[in-house]
């Protein structure tokens, strides 16, 4: 098993564009934990972009939303796997779903929306896990991590 999936992550070509995206530049390849941290640094840029302008990034969540799927599908369909570790576009996108219900970037509300996030998009509760399940393609690997964003952005705003 680890031979194969060794041999699955030497497809991934970071010289690719949509391996680059999908991999969030490289991040996915790290061993443990790519998911975490590809949240945890949609955060840094989503304080970054919101420092600009809250417009700048609508536009640019919903330029990723588009441009990612397609990304995420062109990769997953180049390496033969629906949703490998290594693709983690779908959790930064995710993260910053979560982060638009945050009312202020007070460091304890980005850590709950961060937390509440990871929680969701690991243990994926219905109707997370029904999306995970019927959707395919780039569509389908981002789909769940949209649907725990948007759960997260809900339970952030209902809390504080």
């Amino acid at each position: 098993m680890s031979k194969y999936f060794i041999s699955m992550k030497k497809k991934i070509q970071l010289f690719s564009l949509f391996h680059l995206l999908a991999t969030v530049f490289g991040i996915g390849k790290i061993p443990y934990m790519p998911g975490s941290i590809a949240s945890l640094l949609a955060i840094f840029v989503w304080l970054s972009l919101i420092s600009y302008s809250y417009y700048l990034y609508l536009f640019t969540l919903i330029f990723f939303l588009i441009f990612g799927c397609y990304c995420c599908h062109k990769t997953s369909k180049h390496i033969g796997v629906h949703d490998h570790q290594s693709i983690v576009l779908d959790e930064f996108i995710g993260m910053w779903i979560a982060l638009a219900g945050v009312p202020t970037s007070h460091w304890y509300c980005l850590a709950l929306s961060f937390f509440l996030f990871r929680i969701l998009d690991i243990c994926k509760p219905w109707p997370i896990n029904w999306l995970d399940k019927v959707m395919k393609g780039g569509i389908g690997i981002m789909i769940d991590d949209i649907a725990a964003g948007m759960l997260t952005s809900v339970i952030l705003y209902v809390i504080l």
